[in-house]
């Protein structure tokens, strides 16, 4: 632990997170467990639990869909946390609109079935993106746009020139959608925010998933425009749980057509005539009742981490992160041979904290991602493995060519049959069905780090794996 801060001296100047550990997640470490899956959702301070009891027991709230007394208290807190939206980022409701959803999910959901998608428009997006903007190609697809993917490059980055080539010379029409993360939920590589000038330069609107990059990261929409943004909110702060929100600009919200319309989202509707009308607010997007009791938690939630400082968060999981990187490709068999595969960049630089790799046995094949998840449960140590619903950065990763993917036997791939990760597997000639995934947080420490790379060290250096057992799931 002296190595490590002498390398990186500045962690020294984030001790309250320490502080804050101790206080406000003691959870942690009363359990004696390590928890290292903030990409997949961020950890709760008890403040956050306080307030929110204290505000369910001081006032009366309900369904924010009517004019009495409740309803009005309740309306009012959703649009106080609209605000409190606004400001983290930098921006104004004249510009943005916040638009609640479940998820970040939900969020690209929203876009996909109202975009103006047509023949010969397209809709662009890299190969490291979240299922849930690869699911959007379906809605361009059904409506005759061009769907197209911009490579990875080594280290799972894409590069400036193939953007460039897929999006063309700058135009002064309108193409279509590109689409891309801020920070791979895969690797933890961090994409240019610079592509989206360049993007709407070329004639598309843009949306930036920040999902995985706000928890660690500050994005400031006053400098950087993108059309739409997505964001899950427990993954910055843990609570609560089924919030997330759109941002949209205003201009490209108004040319969103929405295919149907719900409760919540009318300003009239007939059954006889046929005929509705849409709100012509962000309210039309937000269908039925919202979660009028947990949306008000936004607000607490954003003023917990600003009152800590995104700037402390950050540098303290760069230095945590670089040290794990350190760690893990340091780690070497008895003969020589490296322990570990690590996916995506070699080093801190241009990443967030998020670091997917595979161990490797004394001859270099792949441990089972699903010994590893066995493994790390039975030591009381939270991972992620898988393919983290990322298939494109897992597909580069892996190696995987576009014939093994779709070549002879994908016929083969789809058969109903096909219900095990081994079935996968022996398809695609592939050691494992997926990676490992460690990633770090706000309520990270240094013991977090060092008692994993204790415990891989430990559990694979020498040792032949045992695959038995396995469960044979199949699910990306």
């Amino acid at each position: 632990m002296s190595g490590f801060h002498a390398a990186f001296p500045d962690y020294a100047t984030t001790a309250r997170l320490d502080e804050l550990r101790a206080a406000e997640y003691s959870y942690l470490d009363a359990d004696g467990h390590t928890y290292l899956d903030y990409t997949g959702a961020g950890l709760v301070a008890d403040a956050q639990l306080r307030a929110h009891a204290e505000r369910l027991r001081g006032k009366c709230f309900g369904n924010p869909h009517s004019e009495n007394p409740t309803s009005s208290a309740s309306t009012a807190l959703i649009e106080q946390a609209r605000e409190a939206v606004l400001r983290y980022f930098g921006t104004t409701a004249s510009e943005y609109a916040v638009i609640f959803t479940q998820n970040a999910t939900g969020a690209c959901r929203l876009v996909g079935e109202a975009y103006p998608f047509r023949p010969l428009s397209h809709f662009v997006l890299t190969a490291d993106n979240h299922n849930s903007v690869n699911g959007l190609r379906e809605f361009a697809r059904a409506r005759g746009a061009a769907v197209s993917y911009v490579r990875l490059s080594p280290g799972l980055r894409v590069s400036d020139e193939d953007v460039g080539r897929a999006l063309g010379r700058p135009s002064g029409r309108r193409r279509g959608l590109f689409a891309y993360p801020a920070q791979s939920n895969f690797s933890g590589v961090q994409h240019p925010l610079a592509w989206v000038d360049r993007a709407q330069a070329a004639g598309y609107d843009v949306l930036l998933d920040v999902a995985a990059f706000v928890p660690t990261n500050r994005l400031d929409l006053g400098t950087v425009k993108p059309e739409f943004v997505t964001v899950s909110w427990y993954k910055v702060f843990g609570y609560p749980t089924g919030i997330g929100c759109l941002l949209a600009r205003r201009g490209a919200l108004a040319r969103l057509r929405r295919p149907w319309f719900s409760g919540g989202t009318i300003w009239g509707v007939s059954v006889q005539g046929g005929w509705h009308r849409l709100v012509d607010d962000e309210t039309a997007f937000e269908d039925g009742t919202l979660n009028f009791l947990a949306i008000p938690d936004v607000i607490t939630g954003l003023t917990w981490v600003d009152d800590i400082g995104m700037a402390m968060i950050h540098r303290r999981v760069a230095a945590l992160t670089s040290w794990l990187i350190m760690g893990l490709t340091g780690l070497k068999h008895g003969n020589g041979a490296p322990m570990v595969r690590l996916y995506g960049p070699p080093g801190g630089e241009g990443r967030g904290a998020t670091v997917a790799f595979n161990f490797l046995d004394t001859h270099g094949d792949v441990v089972d991602e699903r010994a590893v998840a066995r493994d790390t449960s039975a030591a009381g140590i939270s991972v992620r493995t898988g393919c983290f619903c990322n298939p494109g950065a897992g597909e580069w990763a892996f190696g995987l060519t576009r014939r093994e993917v779709r070549g002879p036997w994908w016929r083969g791939f789809l058969r109903h049959d096909m219900t095990t990760v081994d079935d996968y597997l022996e398809l695609t000639g592939l050691p494992s069905g997926g990676a490992v995934r460690v990633s770090l947080g706000l309520a990270s420490n240094l013991a977090d780090v060092e008692r994993f790379l204790d415990f891989a060290e430990h559990t694979y250096r020498d040792a032949e794996p045992d695959r038995g057992g396995l469960a044979p799931r199949l699910r990306c």
